[in-house]
């Protein structure tokens, strides 16, 4: 491993944040999510590297971490993005139809075509499957500054409904080998647990941050959230149940009808903490994101995107979600279907999961180039359908990150 100096690792690394608030505001213009251009910049640097003969180990272990906090970010910027409601039932229930079925076509989709591709047992192949499967909203959320009020609306419910509904079953079918009744039964106790348990720490945290004098607080909180989430993992507990509970609390407290917690906690407390915490949530989420893409871009050897197998397993995934993504919309949904349809973008999600795939399900014949193939697949027809969509460019806002107070309101009220 090549040795830095101190200032010099700096450098790289506040160049690395400088280059990424950069790409956020060119993605405005250019349309192209900043996302894609930070992976495409890890591959550059890695292409770069090799020509120098310059090697650098990046313990996966580190790559998973951050991986598993961006995770935790994203979850909670989507408890604080999704807003309640009546008015709001006939979008979030064509959000959720969409997401779920969407994950269970794909999902079957996907398993058939490793299945009968690589001769894996098939449990094996969906457990593969299903990360695959899942919409990253950490690629299509900060991708929507392009879009009108009420496509940018329905694709943030759906991309978030699609994380957490496709972590639920990664979580259910890997923490069984034998998929049963008592399976079931003990997947839905532990479902049913983690959401008293929500309830519960969500007050706590609540109080934590509303009663507390220290000005030093919301870091106290993501790293209590974290402890949640690994002591919760620990457990064999949907532990980021708990995560999305604790921001759809703070974004929908006026809901609540309970008047001792109500008096507890006042409103115009909650909106201060709401601004605040959705504020720092999506700072840190960028600078995660950067740096999560940034390396992920690094590990990926172009040699791999082009061998045969790659091509041929990649490809027909794609294709295969592409299809699917265009029937739901077009005979079930009965949606506009530009450029929703080319929404089908893999990420960080997907790439955590990976890391989380226990040995006992690992595919000894599958290629992590098939993954890397996908992921740069899909990005790029993510991509492809925001240049050809048009919209005037007065209409037109910053990336997610630097979205004024005013325009948040209209998107998200």
């Amino acid at each position: 491993m090549n040795e830095l100096q101190t200032e010099t690792l700096l450098i790289i690394i506040c160049s690395v944040i400088v280059i990424s608030y950069v790409f956020s505001i060119l993605s405005r213009f250019i349309k192209i999510p900043s996302v894609l251009l930070l992976l495409f910049s890890g591959m550059l640097l890695r292409v770069i590297a090799d020509a120098v003969n310059f090697q650098i180990q990046l313990p996966a272990k580190f790559i998973e971490m951050l991986g598993v906090v961006g995770l935790i970010m994203i979850v909670l910027e989507a408890g604080l993005d999704l807003k309640l409601g009546k008015a709001k039932i006939p979008l979030i229930r064509n959000s959720f139809l969409s997401a779920l079925i969407l994950l269970l076509l794909s999902s079957a989709v996907l398993t058939a075509i490793l299945y009968y591709m690589l001769h894996e047992p098939l449990l094996k192949c969906m457990v593969y499957a299903i990360p695959l499967s899942i919409m990253s909203s950490s690629i299509v959320l900060p991708s929507l500054h392009a879009l009108t009020p009420a496509k940018k609306e329905f694709l943030v419910y759906e991309a978030s409904l699609s994380d957490i509904l496709g972590i639920l079953l990664f979580n259910f079918i890997a923490a069984n080998e034998i998929i049963n009744t008592n399976a079931v039964l003990g997947f839905s106790t532990n479902l049913l647990l983690s959401i008293v348990l929500s309830l519960v720490l969500s007050f706590v945290l609540f109080l934590i941050m509303a009663k507390t004098k220290l000005d030093i607080k919301f870091f106290l909180v993501f790293a209590l959230l974290i402890l949640i989430y690994s002591g919760g993992k620990i457990m064999h507990l949907p532990s980021l149940i708990i995560i999305l509970v604790f921001g759809l609390m703070i974004n929908n407290w006026e809901k609540i009808r309970i008047k001792y917690l109500t008096s507890i906690i006042a409103q115009d407390k909650v909106d201060e903490m709401r601004h605040l915490l959705h504020s720092i949530t999506a700072e840190t989420s960028f600078l995660i994101r950067t740096f999560f893409f940034i390396l992920f871009g690094f590990t990926i050897s172009l040699n791999l995107l082009i061998e045969r197998e790659v091509v041929i397993v990649g490809g027909l995934m794609v294709l295969g979600l592409l299809l699917l993504r265009f029937l739901y919309l077009r005979f079930f949904l009965r949606t506009n279907l530009f450029p929703e349809v080319f929404f089908i973008p893999r990420g960080l999600i997907t790439i955590v999961l990976f890391y989380k795939i226990p040995d006992s399900f690992k595919l000894s014949s599958f290629n992590e180039g098939i993954l890397f193939f996908v992921i740069v697949a899909t990005s790029l027809i993510m991509t492809i359908g925001m240049l050809f969509y048009k919209k005037p460019m007065d209409e037109m806002v910053e990336d997610a990150h630097f979205v004024k107070d005013e325009l948040s309101k209209k998107i998200l009220e």
